[in-house]
């Protein structure tokens, strides 16, 4: 073979290099210096034979997995100090009432719904909104209430019997100075039509100012007397020794709402205590809807539910929440583009969006309004209330490829 033709080794030896390297097989090279712009080793076939120590065998290739290595999943057990107390809404006639049926929300030593540690004592419940005066509402809700709307008994008794619901709130919108500016007498016959038309407990609702709702709310407790209603809400700008001892005197229970705020909470239930049980009181700690701040009330109402189970007493209460909120995320009621899908279905899913959230956050009531919005709800809370085994698991992973 000619000269030029010989293949290029990139590092060349001297003959008598190689001639020790042969019969000593291995070499120590001091203070040697190398210029290398790149360095390529090439083991010639057979060179392992002349040089035993080197090792060119790979080593054998992984073999590849056939399946999944089964392992049993135990879910870890954990014991909290801390209970969350039980609320007894309604009386019966034999309790001093005339209500059909009587609610109780609370109770729990885990968090929601964690079945494997301990049973839900009593299942969260819903409450249908129901307004003493025409207001309006959105075409998705107003086309299943249009022919009660005028009528707050009627009204009620569509909830109750159609919609299937637990509990009735009653708004009494109309006392509010820059509306009707009804008198508590006014509020008192609304209530005593509604409290007529159908036999679950009631929610009573005021309008928002603070010294007409006080004067309502009082005279709503002591007509009623003994029907264990919840008044909602009373507030921290409100006369709160005045309405926890009319509530008090009376057998009922209030709903204690703060904006967002887990120190407010606990100063205004503070401040309760000072006259009423523990038993006597329900949460609101303010329900911000579906993209516009759902994030801070679940971890508002998360935070609060972790800490009662840790033992904080103060925020040992069920929670309420004002899921009709939902409503009011433009999203849910105005005529958008038609990736947004219609609003007749766009606007139930935003409130059962934002119920979802907060019954996962650990809310025992829920004030809605769509009926689509609660029967899923309800639908909901049956399956996680029955715990493992309650689905079918083949069909849980569906959702990923559903479209609505």
């Amino acid at each position: 073979m000619d000269k030029k033709e010989e293949p290029s080794i990139g590092l060349k030896l001297s003959p008598r290099l190689i001639e020790l390297l042969a019969k000593l097989q291995e070499i120590e090279l001091e203070d040697l210096e190398m210029d290398v712009g790149e360095l390529e080793i090439w083991i010639q076939p057979g060179a392992a034979t002349s040089f035993p120590n080197i090792k060119t065998a790979l080593p054998a290739a992984a073999a590849k997995p056939v399946k999944i290595v089964e392992s049993e999943f135990t879910p870890p057990v954990e014991t909290y100090p801390g209970r969350v107390c039980e609320v007894k809404l309604g009386a019966m006639k034999n309790e001093g009432g005339t209500r059909g049926k009587t609610i109780t929300i609370g109770g729990e030593t885990a968090p929601p719904f964690y079945t494997f540690e301990k049973p839900t004592p009593n299942p969260p419940v819903i409450s249908v909104d129901v307004f003493d005066m025409e207001v309006p509402l959105p075409k998705a809700v107003k086309m299943h209430v249009k022919d009660v709307t005028g009528d707050p008994a009627a009204w009620a008794k569509l909830a109750v019997e159609k919609f299937d619901a637990d509990l009735v709130t009653i708004h009494l919108i109309s006392v509010d100075p820059l509306q009707k500016n009804a008198s508590p007498k006014e509020a008192v016959k609304t209530v005593e039509e509604v409290a007529q038309a159908v036999d679950v407990p009631l929610v009573v609702g005021g309008c928002g100012d603070p010294a007409k709702d006080t004067e309502v709310f009082e005279a709503v407790a002591e007509t009623f007397a003994g029907e264990r209603f919840l008044i909602s809400s009373i507030t921290r700008d409100m006369d709160v020794e005045k309405c926890a001892k009319f509530i008090k005197k009376h057998g009922h229970a209030v709903l204690a709402f703060t904006p967002m705020d887990l120190n407010l909470a606990r100063e205004l239930n503070r401040k309760l205590y000072e006259y009423l049980p523990r038993e006597d009181i329900v949460m609101d700690l303010t329900t911000a809807a579906l993209g516009y701040g759902l994030d801070y009330s679940f971890t508002n109402m998360e935070r609060a539910r972790l800490a009662a189970l840790m033992g904080d007493l103060e925020l040992a209460h069920p929670m309420s929440s004002g899921t009709t909120n939902a409503w009011a995320a433009r999203e849910a009621w105005l005529k958008l583009s038609p990736e947004w899908e219609p609003r007749e279905l766009r606007g139930p899913l935003w409130e059962v969006v934002t119920a979802l959230t907060l019954l996962l956050a650990g809310v025992d009531l829920f004030m809605m309004m769509h009926p689509a919005a609660v029967k899923t709800i309800k639908d909901i809370i049956r399956q996680l209330m029955a715990g493992r085994g309650a689905g079918k698991s083949d069909k849980l992973a569906e959702w990923v490829l559903m479209k609505f």
